[in-house]
Formats: structure tokens, C-alpha cells, sequence
């Protein structure tokens, strides 16, 4: 039974990868500041063994305390096999009228949390000599998208955080890989205008809108056997928007 942290598990993709993983056997720890009914309810499915979901509450802009928070997760859970860093924020709007206090929350959360969380939890991976780690990162960290440049620059950092981190620990049999989702049908796009929502669509070749099953699914398939082999590489599920 290999255990999978799965970080922004409460809801959305984070949530949508954690029902996936759990589905597949695996042991899931899902992290959140707090835990939403949608999980609470995919969590009582199962509680214990293989295909487990299991909450775990923290506030990853703590930065100073991840340490210590993973030490007691593998205190309680045992070695950590997986770990997923979905968890972010975005703040849409103009930079030169973005306050820096935001600025600075957005980039602690999006790209200090990640990378601070993947030192402490890949230390075991390469004392045991395997392990997988997934990023989640977005197409427009290299489209770009006006109003979010903070958010892709947070994003296209985790890109070169994979591909350089790949190389450090592919000797140990750990590999690193990044998901850059486009726009996902979610509740976030729903909330987007209709003729906004259909102009996404229309421009991707498949005129349609990714899924989170579609993300949840390349995450599965990372973490398992079938992603052994692929390490630093991005792989990108937007409906063919960035064909």
C-alpha cells in the first residue's frame, strides 16, 4: 500500500486526482486548510487500507512548519511514495495595479510551498530508492494570459522546477513530471462569461473544454508502473487549445 499526498485536495482537480489515486489502490493524503463535504464524503467510501482517503488539515503558506508537518505525516502514514503538488491560487488583474502584499502571497503559495514541500517529502523517496512527484502546472505559464502574469509566472516555475529536479533524483529512481492543464470544465469556468466560455472552446481543436477526470487520469498514470520510464517532462491536456 504506497501512500500519495495530494496537496489543494478539498475540491476541483486536487480533489478529482485524489478519488482517482484512491481508486487505483493507492493510500491518499489529501491536504487542505480545511476539508470540504465533497471530500469528507469520498473519504468515508473507504478509511483504511489500499484505496484510501485520508485528510490531513495544513496551511501550506506556512512555509516554516512543512517540515515538521511531513515528518508527522510520515510519523502517522509511513513512507511517502507520491506526491502531488496541486494546491495554488490565482489572482486575476492587472500587475502594475496588483498590491505586493498579493503578489507575494501568490508566489509563496504557488511556487515556495511546492518546492519547499517536495524537499522535505523527497528525502525518503531517495533513501528508498523510488518514488514519483507530479506538479501541477498550466498552459499559460507558455501562452500567456492577460491579467494573470503573476499566476504564470508562478506556474511556469514549477515547469523548470520539474525538469531540473528530474535530473537531481532520476539516479535514486524518482521521477519528476508536470500536468499543464488549460481551461478545465470546472465550477471556476462556469463562472466565466458565456460568450468568454464559448471563445475558449471554440479556438481549442477539439471545441471543447478539458475535464478534470482528463487531469486525474495523467496523474494516475505518472505515478503508476506505466509512467516509470518518463521523468522532467510537461504534459499538456487542453482539448488541443495550444495545438
Amino acid at each position: 500500500m504506497d501512500n500519495v499526498v495530494v496537496t489543494g485536495a478539498s475540491r476541483g482537480i486536487g480533489l478529482g486526482i485524489a478519488k482517482k489515486l484512491a481508486a487505483t489502490g493507492y493510500c491518499v493524503i489529501a491536504v487542505a486548510r480545511r476539508e470540504s463535504a465533497e471530500l469528507a464524503a469520498a473519504a468515508d467510501v473507504q478509511t483504511s487500507g489500499a484505496g484510501a482517503i485520508r485528510f490531513e488539515p495544513f496551511h501550506l503558506a506556512e512555509v516554516d512548519r512543512i517540515g515538521g508537518f511531513v515528518a508527522a505525516l510520515r510519523k502517522r502514514h509511513g513512507p511517502l511514495y507520491g506526491l502531488v503538488n496541486n494546491a495554488a491560487i490565482s489572482a486575476e488583474g492587472l500587475l502594475a495595479n496588483t498590491p505586493n502584499a498579493d503578489i507575494e502571497a501568490l508566489l509563496r503559495v504557488n511556487s515556495l510551498s511546492p518546492i519547499v514541500l517536495t524537499k522535505y517529502v523527497v528525502r525518503g523517496m531517495m533513501a528508498e530508492g523510488r518514488g514519483r512527484i507530479v506538479n501541477l502546472a498550466s498552459i499559460i505559464a507558455s501562452t500567456g494570459y492577460s491579467g494573470l502574469s503573476v499566476y504564470a509566472a508562478s506556474k511556469a516555475s514549477m515547469i523548470g522546477f520539474t525538469r531540473s529536479l528530474a535530473r537531481e533524483v532520476g539516479r535514486t529512481g524518482v521521477t519528476v513530471n508536470a500536468i499543464a492543464p488549460g481551461f478545465v470544465d470546472t465550477a471556476m469556468t462556469e463562472g466565466l462569461g458565456e460568450d468568454q466560455r464559448k471563445r475558449i472552446i471554440d479556438r481549442s481543436a477539439l471545441r471543447r473544454l478539458a475535464e478534470i477526470e482528463d487531469v486525474a487520469n495523467m496523474a494516475a498514470f505518472l505515478i503508476g508502473e506505466t509512467g516509470r520510464n518518463i521523468t522532467g517532462a510537461v504534459m499538456t491536456i487542453d482539448a488541443g487549445s495550444t495545438a
